[in-house]
């Protein structure tokens, strides 16, 4: 109260809406020099001060010939570097003589339609829209920045919709297959990030199993029918309209509304959507407000909350998708709270506005062009694992979604509503002193003919000195684990997880107290299925989600807060087959195959001085992994 009287007292509009971190409080203010400055010597509190965002209404108030300023100043200060990372939108087509986008484009052939008589231009905004976030990620930022910036990757469009009526159903797999091989045909040699956010809710399952349509999109991201090539694929979650929260109050909108085919993909990263703005100045808005707060899950954003726990989890990250006004009545988009980007019209108006899970696609597939860009040659399951690996929950997500704190009701929904959070840049592609990425690559057969075959165990190099003497400070350990598997043939049997995928893995870290010998035992007692609990002969590790969570899909990702000192022993973790088709259908021939995985395990302190990356450095040269062939 007392902060409200002062800034009364100086003038000063505040929002009403606040924003919570550790230690801190924060608040949207529209005040000048002479107030801030009064507010700092009358309140000590004060930590600081940050130029709020300019609204996206800003731009798209601007005139034509404006915005075409705003673009000519943008691409001076832009250079689009010759790169080996590419994304490919399979869209509605492209607008390719944009200016933000034609530099982007490398060739003619990098502008395909699935069938030719479409023609590649875009016959209704979506791909251009798309495009415009998929090269400059947060375009209102870098127009709004002085700074010169590096475009790093190339943009391919295929278009797999047609001027007019639809694509029949049967179709959709073949489309997508289709449109996958053109690209790669013109463009063979290059680290491609798939990014479709065309999907279908009339088409759907209701409790997450597999489509015809997502399990063509697992057969091309697996490579089952061409060698094994794999393929990095991004998918939106699909979006809740603005009426059906007429009828379900958010969040519950979105926890009603499942992911859509073919966002039930095991392979593909299915894309969500978080909110970040709220600030409307649009004054025909004057009576609405912004349904979500910042941080908290899009109202446009569906979940896997309401599907069969033994299906994956979708999405598996959220990125900015804008989010939803309202007036206590009414429901309905803003461009206040939508996301700037190119328009298909650009000799009109080169600006428009994307919202939904559909911006957030664009701006995973962005995230994975840098990754590729940083580490030419990069697996896809690394990619995907990366993104997974890095990505945090806000505290508003935990605050909506997790209010009961259990693995299986809080944490279970919180998982199934949002993910594993918003993905990191930054901690995907670099590792601090105090927060190092262990990637392992590797590859190993699951099952010889009706039985178990290997796993491998890989010992970590922990800098045990370091860690103790850290004593009693809080450290995270974080593993991901992520591969791709082989849809089973027909449809028969999709209902059975043990039927659809090729072979699953699972990882397992050495308990506190147990032996090398004792932990080989306990992981090859849970690769033949005989096992009733993890009864580990030491301290089972408190993983946050644990197994009944976090072992469904082909993605596995889960963390544990402990002491530093109790981290010293958790240096060997195991990678290790459960059943599949490949073994339960032996006569089709498969159960000698290999499968991929890609392996990210850190180990994170607080932000202290400690050095954990020299001391994993000198180590590493001498991590393995040992196969390990488990007995009859």
């Amino acid at each position: 109260m007392h902060y409200l009287i002062l800034w009364n007292a100086l003038e000063i509009e505040i929002d009403e809406n606040k924003l919570f971190f550790p230690e801190r409080v924060v608040r949207l203010i529209k005040a000048d020099r002479a107030q801030l400055s009064g507010l700092i010597s009358c309140c000590k509190y004060i930590a600081e001060f940050r130029r709020a965002p300019e609204p996206t209404g800003f731009f798209n108030d601007l005139s034509g010939a404006e915005q075409q300023e705003w673009v000519k100043e943008l691409l001076n200060r832009t250079e689009f570097k010759d790169s080996n990372s590419y994304i490919c939108l399979l869209d509605t087509g492209l607008n390719n003589s944009h200016p933000l986008i034609s530099p982007a484009i490398k060739d003619d052939e990098a502008l395909q339609a699935v069938n030719a008589a479409w023609g590649f231009t875009d016959h209704m905004g979506h791909g251009t829209e798309m495009a415009g976030v998929a090269i400059y990620n947060d375009l209102k930022d870098r127009l709004l920045d002085h700074n010169s910036i590096d475009i790093n990757h190339g943009i391919e469009s295929v278009k797999i919709l047609p001027p007019k009526g639809e694509n029949p159903i049967r179709l959709y797999g073949a489309i997508t297959e289709q449109a996958v091989a053109l690209a790669e045909i013109s463009n063979p040699k290059v680290d491609r990030a798939l990014c479709m956010a065309v999907t279908s809710p009339d088409y759907n399952t209701e409790d997450g199993s597999p489509t015809s349509w997502s399990a063509a999109v697992d057969s091309i991201t697996s490579g089952a029918n061409e060698n094994g090539e794999k393929r990095l694929f991004f998918i939106s979650a699909g979006n809740v309209f603005p009426k059906e929260l007429s009828n379900a109050e958010y969040p519950n909108s979105s926890i009603l509304h499942g992911v859509e085919n073919p966002g039930q993909s095991w392979n593909a990263l299915t894309v969500g959507a978080v909110s970040n703005d709220i600030q409307i100045i649009d004054p025909s808005f004057k009576d609405f407000k912004p349904v979500a707060n910042v941080g908290q899950l899009s109202p446009y954003s569906s979940t896997s909350v309401t599907w069969n726990n033994k299906w994956p989890i979708k999405p598996e990250i959220l990125l900015d998708g804008g989010n939803m006004a309202t007036n206590g009545v009414d429901y309905t988009e803003c461009e206040d709270l939508s996301i700037l980007t190119t328009n298909n019209k650009h000799l009109v108006r080169p600006l428009s506005t994307i919202l939904g899970t559909s911006s957030a696609t664009a701006q995973a597939a962005w995230m994975a062009a840098q990754i590729n860009a940083e580490y030419p040659g990069i697996w896809p399951e690394t990619v995907r694992a990366l993104l997974v690996h890095s990505a945090r929950w806000t505290e508003a997500m935990r605050k909506q979604f997790c209010i009961e704190d259990s693995k299986t009701k809080g944490r279970k929904q919180l998982l199934r509503s949002c993910g594993y959070g918003i993905p990191n840049l930054e901690k995907a592609i670099q590792c601090a002193n105090n927060s190092v990425n262990l990637v392992i690559q590797g590859e190993l057969q699951p099952f010889t003919k009706n039985k178990m075959n290997e796993m491998h165990l890989h010992e970590l190099p922990w800098p045990k000195s370091v860690l103790q003497s850290l004593g009693e400070t809080e450290a995270t350990i974080r593993v991901t684990l992520s591969y791709f598997i082989e849809p089973g043939p027909g449809e028969v049997g999709w209902k059975d997880k043990y039927r659809y995928p090729s072979c699953g893995l699972r990882f397992d870290v050495i308990n506190s107290n147990e032996t090398l010998d004792d932990f080989n035992k306990r992981v090859n007692i849970k690769m033949r299925g005989d096992d009733k609990k993890d009864s580990g002969d030491g301290h089972s590790r408190d993983w946050y989600l644990g197994v009944g969570n976090r072992d469904t899909g082909s993605i596995h990702s889960d963390f544990c807060d402990d002491l530093a000192i109790n981290l010293c022993d958790a240096n060997h973790v195991a990678v290790y087959p459960v059943v599949g088709w490949w073994r339960e259908r032996a006569h089709l021939g498969k159960y000698n195959e290999k499968v991929r995985y890609s392996l990210v395990v850190s180990i994170e302190t607080p932000e202290t001085n400690t050095d954990l990356y020299t001391s994993i450095v000198t180590k590493i040269a001498n991590t393995t992994a040992t196969e390990v062939t488990i007995p009859s």
